[in-house]
């Protein structure tokens, strides 16, 4: 056996997307990381031993423009473009080349911390130093730090240092919480293990193990849905555990869940009532995806008021969206549907008091441990949310050890640089615009070869019946004066729209009625329909236009979209069966929903925009908030150059350039299983362009790239450039007809 110690500047526990993150964004701010994983792959719940698919704030369609950005969203776009079917094994491989790919990062796979060294009374604690046992290599590890970070999931750090924490639900007046139940109690969601199978091309013969149990002497056919061929995630649903500890009990919990998965397989195979001669089982987990255990308690305890309610808390760091998505103890044998949601009327912030503990003052945590209630946990502890927690509480941690505070100090005396960095590092964070001083970009003059200037989309390609209303987004920038749509109509009749506002900037939602307008038409085909409709908000913002239903109309559709609008269809039906999920029908996200018209949109025409003005690249804004906060200029034609040019009254010195392009968070990208996305690179994202300066009268091309497919650039110049006058010029795109720039940032 052999004895180590590792000294860094931070030590992550937990190799999950949270542990990930958190190691990726301390090391890129310079600081030395040692990321320990106690199993041999990193990824957590999304690796290929668990197989449980990213879900985040999008709500896979439900909320708009709201996929993550940052970390998250490097490792969503790259595997898109390296693994569009989903491989669990390249999935691995994208998360574990991003880890190596930091230096300062020391990796530990196979290391379980089971010690840890902290002193302190019970309001004071201090960690010193965790230990890890590497399995298969006998050695015994110290590592010590001046910062810790548990994203273990279970939280076995904290608990161990003597963090307060709790396990299972809040009684219901404690944060007057609707479904926080009446008193307090130890119940957590349960764990699911998941499954593959695959059409083998001949028949295959199942002999049901001892162990399996006859699921037809359960409630399990009758209350949930059981098909053939169904991808691993449509059995999500097998879950269990969740009246018994979840950790202790954790064998037990893979027992049970084993039994089950067997079980249901010899239903499907011998039972007569499915064809599936030919199918095999290709793939059964062996590790429960655990779901919940504890959760810390911080300086704020995030609650279910603060999520419906959007609140905009001064120390937001991160985003959340998915559901309030709660599920019954009694997981599969509940006779109530698999899982119950509430979902908010867009995305909401989460707090940095809620990523750092209220009494062991040099530990942070992310993941599914932060400082929540269980009832908001119902909506925190998804991946993709974890994995911005992770982070944010990475950036923090990096700052504590620069400045040698505290997080609870980083918090009280440095939260603007906090959230100014993650912004720099374009992490997940909305309402907050850059005033980053250094940022020589906020003191320019913007130009373009172009911009533009017209909102419009007129190619059809199919038509649609206007037999519910359709809703339209666009932004307001800085009014709305006059709209056209392409109807057909199949009798004289009345075509009416309503103008709403969203309420707030990361809405998508109709909120309050502004004005409303009605035209007479006359039947006949692919009429273009002026109406009226004249809005001029008091600051841009989006406009909800609801296109009224009308029997007698139909409503041409262009599959050419165009950024910042978007279609939406009132009352669409459930995706999921009832008897798997119960939502809410009438909650705003939902009832208006996305995905009869995805990436299609309405025939229509609006006046002149500023929304895509060349200044709207150093407005400080890099996701869409109230509108699309990017440069697009006019579409290209075959050949053409397009260029944003950023100039300075007086000569600047610059080393380094911040490129942010447009990867539409839109679109719901997904790592494994649960849908695909048809293409490897987003479209709009900027595919070749080089970088120019203007110095000795003449414009010298200083960084050229080609084949981009990512979101951010970050291009450190092979010598400092003195110049009044730097281009970004476009010379193709990934398929959309108009070159886009989110944010260029300058430093010296």
């Amino acid at each position: 056996m052999r004895e180590e110690i590792v000294k860094t500047d931070i030590t992550v526990i937990g190799g999950g997307l949270a542990g990930v993150s958190a190691a990726i964004a301390a090391a890129r701010l310079g600081k030395s990381v040692a990321l320990i994983n106690n199993r041999p792959v990193l990824g957590g719940n999304s690796s290929s031993e668990v197989r449980v698919w990213v879900c985040g704030a999008t709500g896979h369609g439900v909320h708009r423009y709201a996929r993550e950005t940052g970390i998250m969203g490097e490792l969503f776009v790259e595997n898109q473009f390296r693994n569009m079917d989903g491989n669990p094994y390249y999935w691995d491989m994208v998360v574990y080349e991003t880890v190596l790919a930091e230096p300062l990062i020391q990796l530990f796979l196979n290391t379980d911390v089971h010690e840890v060294d902290a002193s302190g009374d019970e309001s004071d604690r201090t960690i010193h130093s965790v230990t890890g046992w590497m399995m298969g290599s006998e050695r015994r590890i110290r590592y010590e730090s001046e910062v810790f970070i548990d994203c273990t999931g279970d939280g076995l750090v904290g608990f161990l240092a003597g963090a307060k924490h709790r396990i299972g639900r809040e009684a219901k007046e404690e944060y007057n919480e609707e479904w926080a139940p009446l008193v307090a109690d130890d119940i957590t969601l349960g764990s699911t293990l998941l499954f593959y199978t695959k059409d083998a091309g001949h028949p295959v013969k199942y002999v049901a193990p001892s162990f399996a149990k006859d699921i037809t002497k359960t409630t399990i056919p009758e209350r949930r849905v059981i098909r053939s061929g169904d991808n691993g995630c449509a059995y999500w649903w097998i879950e269990w555990g969740g009246e018994h500890d979840t950790v202790h009990d954790n064998e037990k919990i893979r027992d049970e869940l084993w039994s089950v998965i067997y079980g249901i397989w010899d239903y499907i195979k011998n039972s007569g009532k499915f064809d599936a001669d030919n199918m095999t089982l290709e793939w059964v987990g062996s590790i429960p995806g655990k779901r919940e255990y504890r959760r810390f308690v911080g300086e704020y305890v995030l609650n279910q008021n603060d999520v419906l309610a959007q609140l905009p808390f001064k120390d937001n760091v991160a985003f959340g969206g998915w559901s309030i998505d709660l599920h019954p103890p009694q997981g599969m044998y509940a006779t109530e549907s698999g899982s119950k949601h509430l979902h908010t009327d867009g995305i909401y912030s989460i707090p940095f008091r809620s990523l750092y503990s209220i009494n062991v003052k040099n530990m942070l945590m992310a993941g599914r441990n932060i400082s929540a209630t269980h009832v908001a946990f119902g909506s925190t502890r998804v991946m993709a949310t974890c994995a911005l927690l992770g982070e944010a509480a990475g950036t923090g941690a990096a700052l504590c050890a620069d400045k040698a505070v505290t997080p609870s100090e980083l918090y009280h005396h440095h939260l603007q640089e906090l959230q100014q960095t993650l912004l720099r590092q374009d992490a997940s964070v909305i309402g907050l615009s850059n005033k980053d001083e250094k940022d020589l970009a906020l003191s320019a003059n913007v130009n373009a070869s172009s911009t533009l200037s017209q909102l419009a989309v007129q190619r059809s390609d199919e038509t649609v019946a206007l037999s519910s209303d359709i809703g339209l987004t666009v932004p307001a920038d800085p009014e709305i004066n006059g709209l056209e749509l392409l109807v057909d109509a199949s009798k004289d009749t009345t075509l009416t729209v309503e103008l709403w506002d969203t309420g707030r900037a990361e809405n998508y939602v109709p909120n309050v009625l502004q004005t409303s307008a009605s035209v007479s038409i006359s039947s006949g085909s692919k009429q273009w329909v002026k109406l009226d409709l004249q809005w001029k908000p008091a600051f841009a913002q989006n406009a909800f236009i609801i296109i009224k239903a009308n029997d007698a109309l139909e409503l041409h559709f262009s599959g050419s979209t165009r950024t910042g609008a978007l279609a939406y269809l009132k009352g669409t039906k459930p995706a999921v069966d009832k008897q798997l999920e119960d939502r809410s029908h009438d909650q705003p996200a939902v009832l208006w929903g996305t995905r009869p018209f995805e990436r299609k949109i309405p025939c229509f025409r609006l006046a002149a925009t500023a929304a895509f003005a060349p200044e709207k690249a150093i407005d400080g804004f890099v996701r869409p908030y109230g509108g699309p906060h990017l440069w697009s200029s006019a579409p290209m034609k075959d050949g053409q150059e397009e260029w944003l040019e950023l100039n300075w009254a007086k000569p600047v010195q610059i080393s380094t350039l911040h490129l942010t392009f447009n990867d539409d968070v839109n679109e719901d990208l997904i790592n494994l299983h649960h849908h695909k996305t048809p293409f490897e690179v987003i479209p709009n994202l900027v595919k070749d362009y080089r970088i120019e300066a203007f110095a000795a009268g003449e414009w010298q091309v200083v960084g050229e790239f080609k084949n981009n497919h990512k979101r951010k650039h970050i291009h450190a110049l092979e010598a400092a450039i003195t110049t009044e006058r730097i281009r970004i010029t476009v010379t193709a795109t990934n398929g959309e007809p108009c070159a886009e720039i989110i944010e260029v940032r300058a430093y010296a």
